[in-house]
């Protein structure tokens, strides 16, 4: 049943998709505005693919982070419709000094101070964001949800497939699709444009070897094999599966016996896995699809990413070089941090780094440390030089959310001390700040930090 709260984003989502549709009808080209993740690559796509079905027009750009001079820019343009998927809400002054009308389809936490209903006498301004409503931006819908909710009234159900790859690069699935994901989910099985499988959750299981395959596994944990690929060789020599195999390749015995002793180190290992069918082998799991476009986007091919969404597979090799190198970044990430581990303060924990691999996956190695045990569960800051700026991504688990830390909410405010920008999601966040500033920046966290936990 449809709750209260879902009702009026939904209906929210049906303006967005009439504002679009008269544009279209207009013959105006769509100016779309995008992150350059999972999410915002497939919401990016999921608008690209709607327009183009209704016979639209668009032009995109990719952004690691919006900043007001981004938009300063845009009002130099005369496009009559702007698109911002996964951001804009942190910007929503700029925003509304734009000349065109505007789609904001953003789940990340707005700024206390700023009105997110916030109109224009002269324009339309349509945000579709779950916080307004009270819906969980952070567990149930994600910025391809929303884009995928305000294109739906045209009945293009075969883009759910993005909607939820979006969602799974935002780890939004790992406990299976909760709130408006499960409508979404629901209604597309009801469709025929996506299937739910009981499978082993392996990572990368359709493009990596086995051994490597299980190795790089890290939702859930497999304690022992999870991070360490040597010892998932001997585990498999041990079980007489052969480690170069793909998943798909073994036989019904080998398969039996893997599924055996995986869910016996942790039962989680084996369950949904969700599926998008009639699409290439190396897509269908909608967590190696979110690999690939996160590999993408952090090797700034943006252009590969939104071919590969729109159908279009002339770079698909190449994106799977890049994932492949990607994947192996991420297994250094976790030798990094073993080795080295973090920097500890009384309430936080941070790492910092200038290696230009190291940045691609500092965040997400950072989460990983703290699932493997590696690290103490408090909150992380993965600290990377940017030139005379310092880029931060900060994470933390449900546990520490519980407690009352919003992360979100410091990253805005504390970067908002040091002349910087920043914010996002209660477990998830991020900040831009002067270099000069980490220092102090860091020690305003910690103490914020201490602050939420103890109020």
């Amino acid at each position: 049943m449809i709750q209260k709260q879902q009702l009026s984003l939904l209906n929210r989502a049906d303006e967005a998709c009439d504002l679009l549709r008269s544009h279209i009808d207009n013959q105006h080209v769509v100016r779309i505005i995008s992150h350059n993740d999972a999410d915002g690559l497939t919401s990016a796509g999921i608008f690209a693919n709607a327009i183009s079905k209704a016979g639209g027009k668009f032009h995109i750009t990719i952004l690691p982070r919006l900043r007001d001079s981004n938009v300063k820019e845009l009002t130099k343009s005369r496009y009559k419709l702007f698109i911002f998927s996964d951001m804009g809400s942190g910007n929503l002054e700029s925003i509304s000094k734009l000349s065109g009308d505007v789609i904001i389809a953003d789940h990340h936490q707005f700024p206390e101070d700023v009105d997110p209903e916030m109109q224009v006498d002269y324009k339309k301004i349509v945000h579709v964001n779950p916080h307004i409503f009270n819906v969980d931006g952070t567990k149930e819908v994600s910025g391809s949800g929303l884009s995928y909710l305000s294109v739906h009234d045209y009945g293009y159900y075969e883009l759910a497939g993005l909607a939820l790859t979006g969602a799974c690069g935002d780890m939004q699935l790992k406990n299976g699709p909760q709130g408006i994901n499960k409508l979404i989910l629901d209604e597309a099985v009801e469709h025929n444009t996506m299937e739910v499988k009981n499978e082993l959750k392996l990572a990368y299981s359709n493009t990596q070897p086995l051994h490597k395959s299980i190795a790089y596994t890290y939702t859930p944990v497999i304690k022992g094999l999870s991070g360490f690929v040597d010892e998932t060789s001997e585990f498999l020599d041990k079980h007489n599966i052969p480690k170069d195999k793909l998943l798909h390749q073994l036989t019904d015995d080998e398969y039996d016996t893997l599924k055996h002793e995986l869910t016996s180190i942790n039962e989680d290992i084996f369950g949904e896995i969700y599926t998008i069918p009639n699409i290439r082998r190396e897509l269908t799991n909608v967590e190696e699809y979110a690999n690939l476009l996160n590999a993408c986007g952090k090797n700034k091919e943006y252009t590969a990413a939104i071919s590969i969404e729109m159908g279009k597979y002339k770079q698909m090799e190449f994106a799977q070089s890049l994932l492949s190198k990607y994947s192996s970044n991420m297994q250094n990430g976790i030798e990094w941090i073993k080795r080295e581990g973090s920097i500890q303060e009384e309430n936080i924990q941070y790492i910092y780094t200038e290696d230009k691999e190291q940045k691609q996956i500092a965040a997400a190695v950072s989460s990983i440390g703290i699932e493997l045990g590696i690290l103490p569960d408090k909150p992380i800051l993965s600290l990377m030089k940017m030139d005379n700026l310092i880029k931060v991504s900060s994470r933390t688990t449900d546990n520490m959310v519980e407690k009352g830390v919003n992360l979100g909410v410091i990253m805005n405010q504390a970067s908002n001390n040091f002349n910087g920008s920043g914010g996002g999601h209660n477990i998830a966040a991020g900040a831009t700040i002067p270099y000069d500033q980490k220092d102090n920046f860091i020690h305003l966290v910690n103490e914020m930090v201490e602050y939420q936990i103890n109020n």
